[in-house]
């Protein structure tokens, strides 16, 4: 009877697994296709005519006028003042990747710091990080155009990828990755070496956090990419070299006379195309970072 009674336990408990993997399998391909789908409708009408987005409505079948709807960017005289698309994705990369580049480096380099070192202030100024997080950008627009007036930084890229070397929200979640997964004897024995304290991070600090450098690096370049706000506040004379693409797909999107729908989703799709290659490129290192930094020693 006991081992009856165990073979209905052992069977129960299976099949409560195997109901309980069902659901978040579901779940799960519930979540993607609510963020795959969107994603779908934008090129299938990147594909379709005005007309066939206006009578047909939604639809998840392509169409064949993607071609067509891009020529439309470039010969249209409503889109031909300011629309480029290389110009554009030229600038935006400039600027997205500088400023990825500095933020990541910079950030890694501040809880490096932070978790690294022992000194009174520390608690204080992870505490101020913390606050200067908190700050919304748009309080500090005024000062911030004051200042550049007074320097004479309109129109330049120097005020769009300096300030991302103070990124708060990434020195935040460095910090933590690393003090859940950041072996300190390491850093110990490379003292015990020789090596200097800026080659260790650079050497050692570096290649351990690569997952965290990574997924940071997915969120700061989709962040700077999609920065219409700061773009449209800096570059103020609208010249049409300096155009980067959120402010050309902003202006393609607000022209309300004879609008080209197809048009219209042909320059979104463009303007999405680098960030997609970034995340599919580093998107490899999100479960290892999430599966190292879950892990504490």
């Amino acid at each position: 009877m006991s081992k009856v009674k165990y073979d209905a336990d052992k069977g129960g408990y299976q099949a409560h697994l195997i109901f309980k993997s069902v659901l978040i399998y579901l779940g799960l391909i519930i979540l993607t296709l609510i963020c795959l789908i969107p994603i779908w409708i934008l090129i299938v009408n990147a594909t379709r005519t005005t007309d066939q987005i206006i009578q047909d409505g939604v639809s998840l079948i392509p169409s064949t006028h993607l071609i067509q709807n891009i020529k439309t960017l470039y010969t249209n005289d409503l889109f031909t003042p300011f629309y480029d698309a290389l110009t554009g994705l030229k600038n935006s990369l400039i600027i997205a990747g500088s400023c990825c580049a500095l933020t990541v480096f910079f950030s890694g380099l501040t809880a490096y710091g932070l978790v690294v070192y022992d000194f009174r202030a520390k608690g204080p100024m992870f505490t101020f990080i913390l606050a200067v997080m908190m700050v919304p950008t748009q309080v500090t627009a005024v000062g911030f155009m004051n200042m550049l007036v007074d320097m004479d930084l309109l129109d330049s890229y120097i005020p769009l990828i300096i300030p991302s070397i103070a990124a708060p929200a990434i020195v935040f979640f460095m910090r933590q990755y690393m003090l859940s997964s950041f072996p300190l004897d390491i850093i110990e024995a490379a003292r015990i070496d020789g090596c200097s304290e800026f080659r260790t991070f650079l050497t050692i600090s570096i290649p351990m956090m690569k997952p965290a450098f990574a997924v940071q690096a997915i969120f700061a370049f989709i962040q700077k990419w999609n920065d219409y706000y700061n773009q449209s506040l800096v570059l103020v004379s609208g010249k049409k070299e300096q155009l980067t693409m959120p402010m050309i797909v902003q202006k393609v999107i607000s022209i309300d006379r004879n609008a080209d729908y197809g048009a219209n989703y042909a320059a979104i799709f463009l303007s999405i195309i680098p960030v997609v290659l970034i995340y599919l490129f580093l998107s490899k290192f999100i479960i290892a970072g999430v599966a190292a930094g879950g892990v504490k020693e």
